[in-house]
């Protein structure tokens, strides 16, 4: 259920299986995943800036090489302290259009933030100031970001229906000083003006020990998946 992949492997796994799901080889796609390694990805935009190059090597030399993505977004550390969850799946044509990225966003968090009820805190959906690659879909614990969210659409069916990736990266293990620093580092030798701050996040770990939650997670997501077909 839960793999363990380098990023990169990780990051084409889910591409594949928005492959899978756009030529109409499954119906849907579920997969959770956990880095083996440790980098700093963020959207292949940004290797068109003047810096980038430069700030590549600064990241790399502090144990952060950076690899590339296909959703939007900001620089993300990747590590073995971070879990993933990516769905995929068909636009429902019933629901139209006109909503269905938020749509696609709420599928993702609704049930995150049930799980957080559940254990128990304050969970909210929001930007968080200090966050790295900062949303408005955010799932936060106690005002502090714990879910970091992103989508891809693609037509898919023969070009008949959108279909979506929309992934989550879990903060799991407090590994939070580490990450805002690789962010930091990479923004400075960049130009970029952004910087983050460690207590802005918050790992899942520091609150909740959750041992079964990616099991209930999974059973979750495959029964709301089913239901859409």
């Amino acid at each position: 259920m839960l793999q363990h992949l380098p990023t990169e492997q990780g990051l084409r796994a889910e591409q594949d299986l928005l492959g899978s799901v756009c030529r109409g080889e499954q119906a849907w796609g579920l997969l959770f995943w956990c880095p083996t390694d440790r980098t700093l990805v963020m959207p292949r935009r940004m290797s068109r800036l003047e810096g980038f190059e430069q700030a590549s090597l600064a990241s790399a030399a502090s144990g952060w090489p950076v690899l590339l993505r296909e959703t939007g977004g900001e620089p993300v550390p990747q590590s073995p302290s971070t879990i993933n969850v990516a769905l995929v799946y068909v636009a429902p044509q019933h629901e139209g259009d006109q909503h269905r990225i938020e749509t696609a966003y709420r599928r993702l968090c609704q049930p995150l933030l049930d799980a957080l009820e559940r254990l128990g805190g304050s969970a909210s959906l929001g930007e968080i100031e200090g966050a790295f690659c900062d949303g408005r879909f955010n799932v936060n614990l106690d005002g502090r970001k714990w879910v970091g969210t992103a989508q891809r659409w693609r037509q898919g069916l023969s070009g008949t229906r959108p279909v979506v990736l929309v992934h989550g990266a879990m903060l799991m293990e407090d590994e939070r000083e580490a990450m805002a620093a690789t962010v930091n580092l990479f923004n400075q030798r960049c130009g970029l003006e952004d910087r983050v701050k460690a207590a802005s996040h918050i790992a899942l770990h520091e609150r909740h020990p959750a041992p079964d939650l990616i099991d209930e997670l999974y059973a979750v997501y495959t029964r709301m998946l089913t239901a859409l077909v």
